[in-house]
């Protein structure tokens, strides 16, 4: 294990490989999306696997607060090290939406206290944990849903995503797709909410892509897994 000396003289040098790597073209285009770094993610995940797995490195490197330095920390990881105090401490810091995304899907989904989190967060009144908790949610819909309340999911999406917050409500139109996608039997219930709800029916979507307004999202999806 690297000591606490090394690992602070890593953390220095990580920070500033970064700041070189920033592209002010790549920051432009990041902070539309809420994002505040400009390092290209392909770079950004060669300086992640130049390092490897360094959990103490990654732990200081979040705690930079730093989001490019962040989205490595959570590339060099090791996920299940995290308890669920921790993880639950890190999506409500986490801040930045790829902060977030990332830290759901490639810590929070590889760790052995995801459904105790996912139970806790989807009643929470903090955004981050919510939408987190809804993450989880949609992954349970695809993959295991079985002890799930699909219809009841359905009517808390009716009743509360089109005023929901963005990170929330992105969220749970997830769910709602991923629910008409894999689940036949709610399948027309779930178009009839993004019919009537229009959520992200506008969204602009790019050549070869799926529009995330739920209804296209399901046919298209379903299109797919008959063909």
């Amino acid at each position: 294990m690297a000591g606490s000396a090394d690992v602070d003289a890593t953390v220095v040098a990580v920070l500033v490989e970064l700041a070189e790597l920033e592209d002010p073209r790549v920051r432009a285009v990041n902070e539309k999306h809420g994002d505040d770094h400009g390092v290209n993610l392909t770079k950004l995940r060669a300086v992640a696997k130049r390092l490897k797995t360094q959990h103490d490195l990654a732990s200081a490197l979040w705690a930079t607060g730093d989001t490019a330095a962040r989205l490595v920390a959570l590339l060099i990881c090791r996920p299940k090290a995290f308890d669920a105090a921790q993880l639950d401490t890190m999506v409500r810091e986490a801040g930045r939406p790829k902060v977030h995304d990332w830290l759901v899907n490639y810590v929070v989904k590889k760790n052995p206290h995801k459904e105790e989190l996912r139970v806790a967060w989807m009643d929470d009144a903090d955004e981050a944990a919510t939408s987190a908790g809804w993450a989880l949610t949609t992954e349970r819909v695809a993959k295991q849903p079985d002890g799930l309340d699909l219809a009841g999911l359905l009517d808390t999406i009716d009743a509360e995503m089109a005023d929901a917050p963005e990170r929330l409500q992105w969220a749970m139109n997830t769910c709602l797709a991923t629910i008409g996608i894999e689940h036949p039997d709610h399948r027309s219930r779930a178009m009839a909410i993004g019919e009537r709800l229009q959520v992200l029916e506008d969204y602009p979507t790019s050549p070869g892509c799926i529009s995330p307004f739920a209804p296209i999202w399901i046919t298209e999806m379903v299109a797919r897994k008959d063909a």
